[in-house]
């Protein structure tokens, strides 16, 4: 049987702490989950360490600010904590938190399976208090195999990435909770991993009535691989997250796995494991059970593409939501997941969602549309001073949200579409024109396997937090070396647009080698040459003949953007990006052109 209480303190592993202080928490508004150097928030391990301790302790005086002590003693006088280990059928123990509440129900459960990160359940520890105040059982844990194998958070077993033994522990924990917690109803919500599996725990167990999936992924095979291209920084980041070394967290089949993506081969099997992975392989059973889902995710999402996403999204049919905000992987909701932010609206929609799914709460969630999304860059800012110079830091801060629109499903997103042609002037480096019309017969090539100005972001996860607090990434896009590239731009747009849905873009490439990268950024450009990306998408073109030509069309990621009256609208083709494994030949030559009769054009997509 699970142990109820066999959670050692932290303080047992080397993490005593004196405590968090108030200014320390407040900073986790703008600091968020993550770390400049991509690894978890110290600030935010700490705080999640520190408020298990307090309630093992029984209050958190000397630990914690008065109002979060408070806050403890609140729910202490709401529900009991526990710390089982729950086995698994294969005889693996997951380490769990509960909140059980203490009048008499039955009451609502929310299931939390941890996010990727090494820290297991204790980081969002602020998230499971709020839903305990708001009448929830609380049932969260770490799946298989996360985890420092220092800390008492940490489960046992191996890492499956959302595989068919994680699938099973979710039913399982459910198993638990019917034993232990007696919910009348039970939802999941989840972050990022925990999104994920999430989703296919639900699409496997009827049990679960409603999910809620945070910076969440449809299909993890075209999250990470999609037009020939591996998402290889995305890979990258997340093997340095799970707690240890790849052979300590990984069964052979899956070290397998993520040594074949790394090298490039066997990436047919590498789909076919993704596709296991993938809530959207399963959508008609979560169709069948009519699970009400609601996902959040990112326009410049590093790990999980939006495009993948809306996918699954338009193929479900069941109750549904689809919140598209400014930034990168948990930059919205992460810091109101960590500690008390004060008005976080992507988390409070989520909780809105649930209280209606779970709790029947005539709340306004059945008037919403299916779809909002917040338009890039359309908040104000004021500049940040320094507090000593008073002189201006460079940085800016929010003092308007961004605007937001809703609709009553994707497909009413996009109203019309505009169609600029690329045209082959601008020789000696200077730049082709996006025109209204057609124009044949040309070719432009640039030098490959040279990266260029023109980059996806400058760090994964860190350039979208910054675009979420006020701070998008600005090119001088002057100097784009356009012996890397080739860059087409609008006439100033007399009008404006605003971008609303999937941009498409359709050229001829021709290489001297047998693989070429073609590396797509749609960036707006004000007057003085300085542009924002609206959005961005790769292709890799493998087993070409020297010399002749291949036509290709592909989607970049979906957009929300308006771009001012008087602003040009810039196309860069180049052949590295950072985020992403490319199949360049350094120093080699590719030209795109539009051959007489099938001509290069760029889909903008209008609402």
């Amino acid at each position: 049987m699970p142990q109820e209480n066999s959670f050692s303190s932290f303080n047992d592993f080397g993490s005593d702490s004196p405590g968090i202080t108030a200014a320390e928490i407040a900073r986790l508004a703008d600091d968020g989950v993550w770390a400049a150097d991509g690894t978890v928030n110290p600030v935010a391990v700490r705080l999640g360490q520190t408020l298990t301790t307090a309630l093992q302790t029984r209050g958190g005086d000397g630990l914690l600010p008065g109002d979060l002590s408070e806050t403890v003693r609140h729910v202490l006088g709401l529900a009991l904590p526990a710390y089982p280990r729950i086995e698994t059928p294969d005889g693996y123990k997951l380490s769990a938190f509960t909140l059980r509440q203490i009048a008499p129900g039955p009451h609502p459960l929310v299931v939390v399976p941890a996010g990727w990160h090494p820290f297991g359940w204790p980081l969002f520890m602020w998230a499971y208090l709020t839903l305990a105040r708001k009448g929830y059982h609380v049932l969260a844990y770490t799946p298989r195999g996360l985890g420092f194998p220092f800390l008492p958070s940490t489960s046992e077993g191996f890492i499956d990435i959302a595989g068919p033994n994680d699938w099973a522990d979710g039913s399982t924990v459910i198993d638990y909770a019917v034993d232990h917690l007696a919910p009348g109803s039970i939802g999941f919500l989840g972050e990022s991993y925990g999104s994920g599996i999430s989703q296919l725990v639900a699409a496997h167990d009827e049990r679960v009535d409603t999910v809620v999936a945070l910076s969440t992924w449809g299909n993890l095979a075209t999250s990470l691989y999609d037009h020939n291209t591996r998402h290889l920084k995305a890979v990258e980041a997340l093997l340095a997250l799970t707690g240890g070394p790849v052979e300590e967290k990984f069964d052979e089949d899956n070290r397998r796995i993520l040594a074949d993506f790394q090298a490039d081969r066997n990436m047919e099997g590498v789909v076919v494991w993704g596709n296991v992975r993938a809530p959207e392989s399963y959508v008609e059973a979560t169709n069948n059970h009519g699970t009400p889902t609601f996902f959040s995710n990112t326009w410049h999402e590093s790990l999980f593409p939006v495009n993948e996403v809306l996918t699954t999204f338009n193929r479900l049919e069941v109750p549904k939501r689809l919140n598209l905000w400014i930034g990168d992987h948990a930059a919205p909701e992460g810091p109101g997941l960590i500690g008390p932010v004060a008005d976080n609206t992507p988390l409070a929609e989520a909780y809105d969602w649930l209280d209606r799914h779970l709790k029947g709460e005539a709340n306004g969630v059945d008037d919403w549309d299916r779809v909002s999304s917040q338009i890039m860059f359309t908040y104000e800012t004021v500049p940040v001073l320094d507090p000593v110079t008073g002189e201006p830091t460079g940085q800016h801060r929010i003092v308007e949200p961004a605007l937001r629109e809703s609709r009553a499903d994707w497909a009413e997103v996009t109203t019309r579409t505009e169609r600029f042609g690329l045209t082959g002037d601008g020789g000696q480096g200077a730049d082709g024109r996006l025109v209204q019309g057609e124009e044949t017969g040309w070719e432009r090539g640039f030098v490959a396997g040279v990266d260029t100005e023109a980059t996806a972001m400058d760090a994964i996860m860190q350039t979208g937090k910054a675009e979420w607090g006020g701070n998008p990434k600005i090119y001088d896009t002057r100097k784009i070396d356009r012996a890397h590239a080739v860059v087409w731009t609008s006439e100033p747009l007399a009008e404006g647009r605003r971008v609303r849905g999937v941009p498409r873009l359709r050229l001829t490439a021709r290489s001297t080698a047998h693989s070429a990268s073609l590396f797509a950024h749609l960036l707006d450009v004000a007057a003085d040459d300085s542009a924002r990306i609206i959005t961005h998408e790769p292709f890799n073109l493998h087993g070409l003949n020297p010399g002749e030509e291949t036509t290709v069309e592909w989607a970049l990621q979906a957009a929300a953007y308006d771009i001012p009256a008087g602003h040009r609208l810039m196309l860069v083709v180049d052949s590295k990006d950072p985020l992403y494994a490319d199949a360049s030949v350094a120093w080699t030559r590719t030209d795109l052109g539009s051959p007489e009769g099938d001509p290069a054009f760029l889909d903008l997509p209008l609402g």
